[in-house]
């Protein structure tokens, strides 16, 4: 295990290099916030990676995310998760092969709490990866979000609570991770769409799926009205109203926002 300041190094590194989203939010946060949540997103990026991967297959990723989930339900065995991944090492990123490393970062006091919820995100996209990814209605498309990004937000949740009493409320929570996921959703259908991929459920216009996504970034707006610590409400607030930016491009007709206009609301956000 690296010492522990060059692991918080390499940690921002990778957030810099894996999460357009999140990286900026994270940096602005004060410490020890800084590397509870760095970590916490990396440990769930780490899952996700392996879900989203496009060479494995999905059996593949079955036994990799179940074993993993198993592994993150007790002290975790970075020599049994590496003889897990050892004939695929060569195709996983980083950020997947160091989740130990992510883990020992994480504060003790909330460690077990993200690796709880890092460990019901694998089994439930080990599950969508068994069902082939096939969402055929709202119901779906919830259970899906949910898993792979409505858990972000029930983590973010904890680690506020734990952090200085924070109370929010845990559907609100769900519904401000699964808005993030419903842009990226709507901002990658035609790219998805090439790999035989399609998260709209059967049926739904594209209108249907920006209502969607309209409906659960209000819930955001209303999961942010408990939030009364500053730097707590500035880290919800950048990725939120980059959600809402990214979704007025895409109903411009554009694929995603400028660097410009990310560092105009990043900038807007933090002054005000």
């Amino acid at each position: 295990m690296k010492q522990a300041k060059q692991l918080q190094k390499d940690a921002i590194q990778m957030l810099k290099d894996t999460s357009r989203t999140f990286y900026i939010p994270i940096t602005l946060l004060k410490s020890p916030l800084k590397q509870t949540v760095g970590s916490a997103y990396l440990c769930m990026r780490a899952v996700d990676e392996i879900e989203d991967h496009e060479e494995l297959d999905a059996e593949v990723k079955q036994q990799l995310l179940r074993s993993t989930s198993d592994l993150l339900t007790r002290d975790f065995d970075d020599q049994a998760y590496r003889e897990l991944l050892k004939p695929y090492e060569s195709m996983l990123p980083e950020v997947t092969l160091r989740l130990a490393d992510w883990i020992h970062l994480c504060p003790d006091g909330i460690v077990e709490k993200v690796k709880e919820s890092t460990s019901i995100m694998a089994a439930g996209m080990a599950d969508w990866a068994e069902k082939g990814w096939d969402i055929g209605d709202k119901a779906d498309l919830d259970d899906y979000t949910y898993y792979v990004a409505g858990l972000v937000g029930v983590m973010l949740s904890d680690i506020w609570y734990w952090y200085d009493g924070t109370e929010t409320d845990r559907e609100l929570a769900i519904g401000y991770g699964r808005g993030l996921q419903a842009v990226n959703i709507l901002r990658n259908q035609d790219e998805d769409g090439e790999r035989g991929v399609n998260f709209v459920p059967d049926g739904w216009t594209r209108d249907d799926m920006f209502h969607y996504t309209e409906n659960n970034l209000a819930q955001a707006d209303e999961y942010m009205k408990a939030i009364k610590t500053r730097n707590i409400m500035l880290f919800c607030r950048i990725p939120l109203a980059l959600a809402k930016r990214t979704v007025k491009a895409l109903k411009e007709g554009r694929e995603k926002i400028s660097r410009n206009e990310v560092e105009t609301i990043v900038e807007d956000l933090k002054k005000d």
